[in-house]
């Protein structure tokens, strides 16, 4: 694209395809910085991303870098959700790709980290961010997309409490043709799950547990893999239990479980979604996460269960000594969603039924049920107490003695 002003290269007001004017830098990177600029066609504001890397990298590597470009477009482009940065133009200028994108008001989580007191964000409030984030990632994988570099760095904090997920720039597009080559390995490492690390094929679960790590280092304000060099960082995201939590609160749960080393293991985006509302109430999840397993011993999961009560849900007004407050026996019923068990009927009152085969099919042939038994009473005659009998309600000729043959219904 020509460039219409007389500055050669980058740097505040450059204009780029004749419509987006460089502002002042507002974000730097391994691959390049991030610019607030302004569209002079629409008078909107954006954020420009410029990747320098592709002054310093051969002609190949940059056939590549460009091919990322136009991919992250495209897969933020199928991607629909309030919590996605809207990228709205691809370019090419000085021999390099941008990016024009939605403006964001507001700092990054890493950013928001470094600037908080203690440089940890509150338990309460790295759950809502959490949420939020995952409610991207379920967008971005039901629209087949793989983000893979979920991270502090890219997860946006605007002025408004909105949380939004951005760079979606080695992100995976299912039935697109990959660009890694073989054995290359993208994104930033202490954030990469183990199946990741190890060549193994990523899926949903693995930006999950990017997404752990994320909070993690939000809460605790440390990279929980992060060691001195890339091969013990590596080597600990495999092999190394990271310690517990301890400042994350209600949400420590939640953190343990997407950080499972078995992706298998993980929570899905629904349960986490759960947990994460779990977490956000006060609420305590450890049971539901520790419902039907157990942890190894000496395990990290386990070392941050140490201490805690697990949740376990009763029924309305029951107690667990198998009576009710009332001492009533339990039945096993939840009052507030089992409706009450039908009364089992007496034998004599159920409607016998018989299926009597015809030319046009079984038909029903009902007959007349038989009355309950009656209560014990008096004798009306004699006020002497009489028994109970079956064969129906008292009637007046029950206690009856008739000197002759005649009887109800007779017509002699």
């Amino acid at each position: 694209m020509e460039n219409t002003h007389s500055t050669s290269g980058s740097g505040a007001g450059v204009l780029l395809a004749g419509r987006y004017r460089l502002g002042d830098a507002i974000g730097r990177g391994g691959m390049g910085k991030v610019w607030r600029a302004h569209d002079e066609v629409l008078h909107r504001t954006v954020a420009v991303k410029e990747l320098t890397a592709a002054l310093y990298v051969a002609e190949a590597d940059r056939a590549v870098l460009h091919a990322r470009t136009q991919k992250e477009a495209r897969a933020a482009a199928r991607i629909t959700h309030p919590g996605v940065v809207t990228v709205h133009d691809v370019l090419d200028h000085d021999n390099r790709p941008w990016i024009v994108m939605q403006y964001v008001d507001g700092p990054s989580l890493a950013d928001a980290v470094k600037a908080a007191d203690g440089h940890r964000v509150e338990a309460r409030e790295a759950a809502r961010i959490g949420l939020h984030v995952l409610g991207a990632l379920r967008a971005a994988h039901a629209a087949g997309v793989l983000h893979r570099d979920v991270k502090p760095g890219n997860v946006l904090l605007a002025s408004n409490g909105q949380v939004l997920l951005t760079d979606f720039g080695i992100a995976a597009i299912e039935g697109d043709v990959a660009i890694t080559k073989t054995g290359e390995l993208v994104g930033s490492i202490d954030y990469l799950a183990p199946e990741r690390v190890q060549g193994a094929h990523p899926g949903p679960a693995s930006d999950l547990w990017s997404l752990g790590a994320t909070l993690y280092a939000a809460v605790q304000g440390e990279s929980p893999f992060r060691r001195d060099s890339p091969i013990s960082t590596m080597q600990a995201v495999v092999a190394e239990e990271p310690p517990a939590p301890d400042r994350a609160g209600a949400l420590a749960p939640v953190i343990v479980a997407l950080l499972r080393k078995d992706p298998q293991q993980r929570p899905s985006a629904a349960e986490a979604e759960r947990m994460f509302l779990d977490a956000l109430e006060g609420r305590s999840v450890e049971g539901r996460l520790l419902e039907g397993r157990t942890p190894e011993r000496g395990s990290f999961e386990e070392r941050s269960f140490e201490g805690r009560s697990f949740e376990r849900r009763s029924f309305e007004g029951q107690s667990f000594d198998g009576r009710s407050p009332e001492g009533r026996p339990f039945d096993g019923r939840d009052s507030e969603i089992d409706p009450p068990p039908a009364p089992t009927p007496h034998p004599a009152e159920r409607d016998t039924r018989a299926a009597v085969s015809s030319p046009t099919g079984p038909t029903e042939r009902h007959t007349t049920p038989h009355p309950p038994p009656r209560a014990p009473g008096r004798n009306p005659r004699t006020g002497r107490p009489r028994a109970a009998a079956a064969g129906g309600p008292w009637r007046w000729w029950s206690c009856w003695r008739p000197w002759s043959g005649w009887a109800p219904g007779s017509r002699s």
